[in-house]
């Protein structure tokens, strides 16, 4: 049973930073793409960030280019999105996603998802 568990949010001031993990049990976080996602209420769920299997290529929406770095620590099975200069549109939700498939340049669709975890809340005051 694939389990996907978020944690590192919380509340911080516009310009600061976090670092959000996914720890995953019941799949290998090295074989297939995994990926951030975020919703703020009232707005769909998009993408943020994502990684590919294998050599890692990394995906970012362009509203987080420069400020967020999606990675992975395969020994920990664990992926991170390192927030910085965040804000305050950076609040919302924010979902880990993990794939059984390869993501190819869908890294940063919602529907190549399969597990999603619970979410981890952050919140960016101005």
């Amino acid at each position: 049973q694939v389990q996907l568990v978020e944690s590192g949010g919380g509340s911080v001031q516009a310009g600061g930073s976090l670092r959000l993990s996914c720890a995953a049990s019941g799949y290998t976080v090295s074989s297939r793409c995994m990926g951030w996602f975020r919703q703020a209420p009232g707005n769909e769920r998009e993408g943020v960030a994502g990684i590919s299997a294998g050599g890692g290529t990394t995906y970012y929406a362009d509203s987080v280019k420069g400020r967020f770095t999606i990675s992975r620590d395969n020994a920990k099975n664990t992926v991170y999105l390192q927030m910085n200069s965040l804000k305050p549109e950076d609040t919302a939700m924010y979902y880990c996603g993990a794939a059984v498939f390869q993501c190819g340049g869908y890294a940063l669709s919602r529907s190549t998802y399969t597990y999603w975890g619970q979410g981890t809340q952050v919140t960016v005051s101005s």
